[in-house]
């Protein structure tokens, strides 16, 4: 192996990063703000929480930053009660953040810079870490608020104030990582949980009970042989759905300069599903395409499964190709005893970060909403897409100016609402968007006016008042 790299890197060019200005620009202030403006109104059954969570370095970055891996955690919070709105937004304050704000600039470059920061600089614990990037996705499980890594422990947040207490391994549930996209099952209670890994045994998956207890350590995933980037996963009732999808990470190309990861499609993409009895791994093969993220799954009378995500062509900014990659909302069906996987595409406009109602997860969903192109040339998502699944119709809603972020199915007392945020790339000003769920194609019924430019980021949850 190499030797560390010594040399500090020099810093990454801002002004022409294209994930690091406009709405993506950092956001440096911390604010807690009360009684926010309302445009129309705000459901006065609607009582809880919106969290959000994504990338946003605390200081200019240097080395690398590649998006989405890069960038610290800042959380964001808007609670609505009674037809008014609070904001709140804190950065997740791992040691390496602590460390920079200490002497006041960056001190570790991005993920695949091999630099790491001396003894002398940050002190023994510090010296030859990576930095921690708890800035994926913020998940409520057995009393704990944590946000999200890509592999590595999530960090716990204070509910109160969304200060940072320290990392969290739920009982050793997550006693070598987790995923940053656990699943909870709203008819148990459990969260479920993989963690992939560099070295054997490569996967691995676990179980917190709902009072946050252990109910299952990590347990090796029989038939994983490959270091392979898995970033979410599906639950059903008896299985875990995984799609190992064949970007490879090759430790062998970093240390002679080349990139971490290795998109092989001759391999193939391989699906599993794991089932949550501990019993023996169910595997098929298909052709390869990428998925970063899933909507749902279920199990179906007959024992096969069924499983809504969005497939890629391939993984765009870690593969090269010369067609762009092409992105859409799949259907497919898995049988578990013959391997036969059949696939149905439900929506073909590069739409991303589908979401359903979280209460029904494992089981058949109604509904599933994403982020979306009305103009499948544009490069840019500039709208929301609504499938009724059920019905097999579409809604859209176009915000124009607005650049938006993930939906989140937000269940009221009496109606049921999608809410998101969003930011005017005219003006940078950033709101709170309410939309009914009987018509999301109506637009929004409310929206809040933010105190600050919120960058646009990655997921959250709606977290009903307790």
């Amino acid at each position: 192996m190499s030797a560390p790299v010594s040399r500090r890197p020099g810093p990454v060019d801002i002004a022409h990063h294209s994930h690091l200005v406009g709405v993506f620009a950092p956001q440096r202030e911390e604010v807690d703000v009360r009684g926010l403006e309302v445009i129309g109104e705000l459901p006065a059954d609607l009582h809880g929480a919106y969290l959000r969570n994504g990338p946003n370095p605390r200081f200019d970055p240097i080395g690398t930053y590649v998006y989405p891996l890069d960038g610290d955690g800042m959380v964001h919070r808007i609670e609505v009660a009674d037809g008014a709105a609070r904001y709140t937004n804190r950065f997740v304050r791992t040691p390496m953040v602590q460390a920079e704000e200490k002497v006041g600039h960056v001190i570790w470059p991005g993920v695949t810079d091999p630099y790491t920061p001396s003894e002398d600089e940050v002190g023994p614990e510090l010296a030859g870490t990576s930095r921690e990037l708890p800035d994926i996705n913020i998940v409520r499980h057995g009393g704990r608020l944590l946000a999200m890594a890509e592999t590595t422990l999530p960090f716990r947040l204070d509910p109160a104030d969304l200060s940072t207490l320290g990392r969290e391994n739920c009982d050793g549930a997550m006693g070598v990582g987790s995923t940053a996209h656990p699943k909870i099952d709203p008819v148990t209670g459990q969260m479920v949980l993989f963690n992939y890994m560099l070295e054997a045994p490569y996967l691995t998956w676990s179980v917190v009970n709902p009072d946050g207890s252990v109910a299952r350590t990590p347990t090796t995933v029989e038939g994983a042989d490959t270091p392979l980037m898995i970033h979410d996963m599906a639950l059903t009732e008896r299985y875990i759905v995984l799609m190992l999808c064949p970007l490879v990470f090759d430790i062998a190309a970093v240390l002679t300069g080349g990139s971490v990861l290795d998109w092989r499609p001759e391999d193939g993409t391989r699906i599993a599903l794991v089932p949550r009895d501990g019993g023996p791994v169910r595997w098929t093969t298909h052709d390869a395409y990428w998925v970063w993220h899933f909507a749902n799954a279920f199990d179906l009378p007959d024992g096969r499964v069924s499983v809504d995500y969005v497939e890629w062509t391939y993984p765009g900014g870690f593969a090269k190709a010369p067609e762009p990659s092409l992105g859409s909302l799949v259907r497919a069906v898995v049988d578990p005893d013959s391997g036969r996987v059949t696939r149905e595409v439900v929506c073909d406009r590069d739409v991303e970060f589908p979401r359903v109602d979280d209460r029904e997860l494992t089981r058949g969903h109604r509904r599933v909403a994403t982020v979306g192109k009305l103009d499948r040339s544009q490069g840019r998502q500039d709208s929301l897409w609504f499938f009724d699944t059920a019905r097999g119709t579409e809604a859209h809603w176009d915000p124009g100016s607005v650049s938006v972020g993930e939906p989140i199915f937000m269940p009221g007392a009496e109606h049921e609402y999608w809410g998101m945020i969003g930011t005017d790339r005219r003006d940078m000003s950033s709101w709170f968007f309410v939309l009914p769920a009987d018509d999301p194609g109506a637009g929004p019924i409310g929206k809040v006016r933010l105190p600050i430019r919120v960058p646009a980021g990655l997921h959250g949850a709606w977290l009903p008042a307790e």
